[in-house]
């Protein structure tokens, strides 16, 4: 390829057809899932491969030939990758597909190949992919600013075919950048969002003027919009014809009413997508620099709903069993009753002692935490002024160095 010609950009169907990888190194280990992800029918030749490349070939995503390449291996190949770490194998490869009239690209010396890999990204139906004459740096980012134009709503993006019905997508721990990327992309095309008090208001502030955004606060102890008149507004929407996002705090099925609402939504006849989200209850003490397992400390982690006291009517927590167990618990909505769940916790068999840390706000700029063990956290607790949402977590990784926390939001 002459360094002075632009390439020609052309989108190759590839599925069902030998694709041909000379190499097994780093370089082949990140084109092959795209490769494999276009349906190619993948063929990587190589003395040795990485970890990762084997792994591909014993799960059958490749066929993988541990041996030298020999000229005559492009046969009935439609596209070749010459990456090796010697360049006189790359050329006799680049040398043969030019005889077969084959598109390859020579990974060391991007000038001598017949094709260039440009770096690509997938975006809603859309393939997006930058060429910068072998400047690689370059072009990938370029693309990643594409990518994020295209998610933030900065650059504009109209698709041709609407989506209907209700997207119940879950906005991550707080920090808007912890939202999955396809939860992004769904809101972007919102036309009404029925929004958590815990969903990241930020991700609210760059919706376009023509979205209506309906508050569903549930604010504790105060006031808050019924689950009954969420899910009308929900279905009202819908059956409108507008694309409607419930968007939630963390993950929509970890305390979060998600499958009620899909319950709701489907008796209505209401289409609905589920959007998993980055659930709090480890983002948030992952955020403190607590890890909610490790190796040699814990083998266990349990999530537990705090709404109710442990002595409630209603409570399906059995606590005696929790005071028993060794590892982690994670306690979310707790802070007003903590006091009542540490000392259920030290009557069934957890050490007075056990450390504690308490996160308020977690992963965002005003995230802050609180240590204290079993006995002390419902003192530190008052008189530290700790406020929802805040996740507490017990066991012996709430002892781990506090010099190990990861900052918060910037």
């Amino acid at each position: 390829m002459d360094a002075t010609d632009s390439p020609y950009l052309s989108g190759l169907d590839l599925a069902g057809r030998r694709v041909v990888v000379v190499g097994g190194g780093s370089v082949a280990q990140r084109r092959l899932p795209l490769l494999v992800s276009c349906g190619a029918k993948v063929v990587v030749i190589t003395r040795e491969a990485t970890p990762a490349v084997e792994g591909m070939a014993s799960f059958g995503q490749i066929e993988l030939e541990l041996r030298d390449y020999r000229d005559g291996d492009l046969h009935e190949a439609w596209y070749a990758i010459a990456c090796t770490d010697d360049a006189e194998t790359n050329a006799a490869v680049v040398a043969e597909a030019a005889r077969s009239r084959i598109f390859c690209v020579r990974a060391d010396v991007a000038r001598d190949g017949t094709a260039v890999t440009p770096a690509s990204a997938e975006y809603d139906g859309l393939t997006v992919g930058v060429l910068a004459s072998g400047e690689h740096r370059r072009s990938a980012a370029v693309r990643n600013a594409v990518l994020d134009g295209l998610q933030s709503g900065a650059i504009a993006d109209a698709p041709e075919t609407s989506i209907a019905g209700v997207a119940l997508v879950g906005g991550g721990p707080g920090d808007p950048d912890l939202i999955t990327v396809r939860g992004r992309r769904l809101l972007a095309r919102a036309d009404v969002v029925v929004a958590d008090r815990l969903a990241p208001p930020e991700l609210l502030a760059e919706l376009g003027p023509h979205v209506e955004v309906i508050d569903a606060s549930k604010i504790p102890y105060g006031r808050f919009m019924a689950q009954e008149a969420i899910n009308d507004a929900l279905i009202t929407h819908a059956r409108a014809g507008r694309f409607v996002v419930r968007l939630k705090g963390g993950d929509p099925y970890v305390f979060g009413r998600g499958y009620e609402e899909l319950e709701a939504c489907t008796a209505a006849g209401i289409p609905v997508t589920v959007v998993p989200g980055i659930t709090s209850a480890i983002s948030v003490p992952s955020a403190a620099g607590i890890p909610v397992t490790h190796r040699g400390v814990t083998h266990e982690f349990v999530v537990v709903s705090g709404h109710l006291r442990p002595d409630h009517p209603d409570s399906l927590i059995d606590w005696p069993s929790l005071g028993r167990l060794r590892g982690t618990i994670v306690l979310l909505m707790a802070v007003e009753r903590i006091g009542a769940f540490a000392d259920v916790l030290v009557e069934n068999g957890r050490a007075a002692d056990t450390p504690v840390v308490v996160v308020q706000e977690g992963t965002t700029r005003s995230q802050r935490v609180v240590r204290a063990d079993l006995a002390t956290v419902a003192e530190r607790v008052r008189s530290e002024n700790v406020r929802p949402p805040a996740i507490i977590v017990i066991g012996p990784v709430a002892g781990f160095d506090a010099a190990a926390e990861i900052g918060a939001a910037s």
